[in-house]
Formats: structure tokens, C-alpha cells, sequence
């Protein structure tokens, strides 16, 4: 069977399977079942590249990280970190509402999940700032759209999965020939480069932040900062903020890797938790853990079906035919970023993001080797497009925890939340058009 034959095959199931509204996960393995049956392959082969899609180092951080979350939500770390972003607050206009954003930053470099970061801040920062006489569906659209740092500012269980789906990838020769060797992808690297980029995101949402709540009136405190309040809160979450520093220290310094640094934390919170805070009771952990297993057999099975789908892909030169494609319409690199980010902003709005993440780095990477783009840099792009999905409909994950929060209508917080996803979309571009901004940070700390 042909190229074309495979591909309706692959592609017509699955969109067929998600159209009668199957789970991802059925429709990506049914398809790729049958796939190997029309190419009259031994099914059994779906098994074993299904098994050793999970037997990578690097993935061993992937539940380790979501049991950090959830550990540092039950110790009481969370909060003690939305509390001091809203100390910062002040008089500024939208003060209270930017103090959202940094809240979310703060628990993005700890949480590594967009919904996460939604519920852990939204159930704090919603009532303050509706408590400040900001409308609820603003309140809930801020938080929701600001949620998506989560998956960008490091450590990012998005970035592990792009790291593990780009590292198996082989680069055509045809690119090496042509722009030379590639620099190889690493977790780490990816969590270094993914700072700049997560703090472009950031001053967007905080720049429309200002003028949306300049224009509505919302104001900040009359008798500006309250410096007691400040330090109260600097003395009670020392430790939250020290849990970030020893996560992202520990990777940037090279002290542990990125696997290791996800059950440093794990031990820091629990020692925090039970001896310093004295918040974390057994309920909690076992409370922690249920979320954790709930949450990793989730995307493992997702992992499982995506690989293999990838694999197909990858043997049927799926992924040259599609660099081939788009190579044909337009040289012109800025043309193509434009493509590339426009198709994964639509696939955002429809798909998971780990499931985007598998399913499509394995065709589109290969079109940014074909033009000379870093591998690097092509994954945060990917992660930063992928991260509007979180707040634009029909998907919407954090539109849904933010309306369940405030108890506002998903379509007023919806309404709210698209000029956050526009200036959030701008963002990405000036990060695909200017690659420094990514590449600077590894290559000053000589990774």
C-alpha cells in the first residue's frame, strides 16, 4: 500500500474515531491498529514499540513532578506564594490582577501544568480581585488565560514530553547537508531556554492586564503598598519561595538533572510540609498520590497509542512529504513560522497538549530541520502555541476550572479570555522571529 493509502487510513480513523467523540487515546490506537492490518504487519509490533516508549530515563520525571504539584498545593506552598504575589499588588492600576500573573509564574515553575496552575491560583486570586470590584468573568479570564505559564515557565511536563518524542527523531541528511549538524535536544536545555520565552508571555498578558483594567477602572489601593503586609508575607513563604530556587537551581547549576531535580522536590515538600509548615497530614499524601497515579496512567496511555502512531508516521515518510509540501508553497522562513504556528494555535483548540505534542513532532520537526530552525527553539514555540489551547474554546481546560471557580457562565469568561489569547498568540511570534531570545540563556550557561 502506498504513501496516500496509510495516511487515509491513519489520519480518516482518527478523525472519524474523534468526531464520534472516543477518547484520544482509543481513536490514536485503533487507527494505528488499523494501519498495521492493511499493511499486513504482525499486530504484536504495536505492543512492543508501545512498551519501550516508556522505558526512557527522562519520562521517570514526568509523574515525579505532578506528585511535587499536588504535594506542594496540600503543604500549604501554593498559597504562601499567591499571598505574596498579592502583597505586590499596591496601588497600581490592575495591580491585583497582575499579581494573578505573577502568581501563576510562580506556580509554573513548580507545577509544570496549566490546570493546575488555573485551580491553585483561581481559588485564591478570583475572590481577592473580586473582592477588589473586579467583574468575575475578568477575574476568571486573567487567571485562566495566565494558567497556560504553567506549561511554559520551567519545569514543563510538555517539555519532557517534546524532549523524549525529539530525541529519537533522526535528522535528514539532506538538512545536514545543507545547514550542517544540529545541536542535540536535551531536557535540560529545553527547561533553560524555556525561561526568556516564558517571561515575553508574561509582560504580553501584563501589558494588556494594564490597559484593559486602565479602561475599566480597576484601580489599585489608595494608601498604596503595605510594606507589613510585604514582609509578613516574605516571613511566611521563605520557604515557598526557596522551592522554585532549589527546583531550577539545582538544573540551571548542572548539580542534578531535570528527572533527579523532580524528586529533590518531592523530599523538599514533604520536609517542609510536615516539619516547617506542619500542614501536611497522611490524607494529604495518600490524597497527593491518587492524583499523581489518576494523572500519569492518563498520559502514559496517551504516550503508549501517540508513539506508535509516530512510528507509522515516521516509516511511511509521512513527515517528508509534509516538509516536501510546505517547502513548495514558500521558502520564506517567516512565512512558514506563520503556517506552522497558525496549524498548532487550530490544533490547540481541539486536542491535549501532550497528545498534540506526540502525535506532531514527529512531522513537523523534520520541516524545521529542512529550513535550519534549532530543534530547541522549534519546541518552545511548540509548547508556547500549544499553551493558548488551555484557554481558547472548545478544549479550553482552564476556561472550565476558572468558570467552575467564580461560578460565572463559560461564555462570559470565554469572551473575556480571547484578547489575552490574541496577545498571547502576538507573543509567540515575536518568540518564533527572534531566536535569541530562546537560544541566549543555554548558550550563556554553555549548554
Amino acid at each position: 500500500m502506498d504513501e496516500s493509502g496509510i495516511v487515509m487510513i491513519l489520519f480518516g480513523s482518527f478523525l472519524v474515531l474523534l468526531v464520534m467523540g472516543a477518547p484520544v487515546t482509543v481513536a490514536l490506537g485503533v487507527s494505528a491498529m488499523a494501519s498495521f492490518i492493511a499493511l499486513d504487519e504482525n499486530p504484536i509490533k504495536l505492543v512492543q514499540i508501545a512498551f519501550t516508549s516508556v522505558g526512557s530515563f527522562p519520562l521517570m520525571a514526568l509523574p515525579a513532578f505532578i506528585l511535587a504539584g499536588a504535594l506542594m498545593e496540600a503543604a500549604g506552598i501554593s498559597k504562601r506564594l499567591v499571598a505574596l504575589a498579592e502583597s505586590f499588588a499596591g496601588p497600581f492600576t490592575g495591580g491585583i490582577s497582575a499579581a494573578a500573573v505573577l502568581a501563576c509564574m510562580f506556580f509554573g515553575a513548580i507545577s509544570g501544568s496549566g490546570p493546575a496552575t488555573t485551580a491553585a491560583v483561581g481559588m485564591l486570586m478570583i475572590p481577592a480581585m473580586v473582592k477588589r470590584g473586579y467583574e468575575k468573568g475578568y477575574a476568571s479570564a486573567i487567571t485562566a488565560s495566565s494558567g497556560g505559564l504553567g506549561i511554559i515557565i520551567p519545569p514543563s511536563i510538555p517539555m519532557v514530553i517534546f524532549g523524549i518524542s525529539a530525541i529519537g527523531l533522526a535528522v535528514p541528511p539532506e538538512a545536514i547537508e545543507q545547514h550542517g549538524e544540529f545541536q542535540s535536544v536535551s531536557i535540560t536545555k529545553l527547561f533553560v531556554a524555556g525561561v526568556i520565552p516564558g517571561l515575553v508571555v508574561s509582560c504580553s498578558l501584563l501589558l494588556l492586564n494594564y490597559i484593559r483594567c486602565k479602561k475599566a477602572g480597576y484601580l489599585g489601593t489608595e494608601e498604596g503598598w503595605d510594606f507589613e503586609q510585604i514582609g509578613q508575607a516574605f516571613k511566611h513563604g521563605f520557604w515557598s519561595i526557596l522551592a522554585p530556587l532549589v527546583i531550577l537551581g539545582g538544573i540551571y547549576s548542572g548539580f542534578f538533572t531535570p528527572t533527579e531535580s523532580a524528586i529533590v522536590a518531592i523530599f523538599y515538600t514533604l520536609f517542609v510540609g510536615v516539619f516547617i509548615h506542619k500542614e501536611l497530614s497522611w490524607d494529604d499524601i495518600f490524597r497527593s498520590l491518587e492524583t499523581t497515579t489518576w494523572l500519569s496512567g492518563r498520559v502514559l496511555l496517551i504516550l503508549f497509542t501517540a508513539t506508535v502512531f509516530g512510528r507509522l508516521l515516521v516509516e511511511n515518510q509521512i513527515p517528508a512529504i509534509v516538509a516536501e509540501s510546505m517547502l513548495s508553497l514558500t521558502d520564506n522562513l517567516y512565512l512558514i513560522w506563520g503556517l506552522i504556528i497558525g496549524f498548532l494555535l487550530f490544533v490547540g483548540m481541539f486536542m491535549e497538549t501532550l497528545a498534540a505534542i506526540m502525535i506532531l513532532t514527529p512531522v513537523l520537526l523534520p520541516v524545521a530541520y529542512s529550513l535550519g530552525i534549532d530543534p530547541v527553539h522549534f519546541g518552545i514555540v511548540m509548547v508556547c502555541s500549544l499553551s493558548i489551547g488551555f484557554s481558547t474554546p472548545p478544549l479550553g481546560e482552564n476556561l472550565f476550572v476558572a468558570s467552575g471557580i467564580s461560578n460565572v457562565s463559560l461564555e462570559e469568561v470565554t469572551i473575556k479570555a480571547l484578547p489575552f489569547a490574541l496577545m498571547s498568540a502576538l507573543a509567540v511570534f515575536v518568540i518564533a522571529f527572534f531566536p535569541e531570545l530562546t537560544l541566549f540563556l543555554p548558550s550563556f550557561l554553555g549548554y
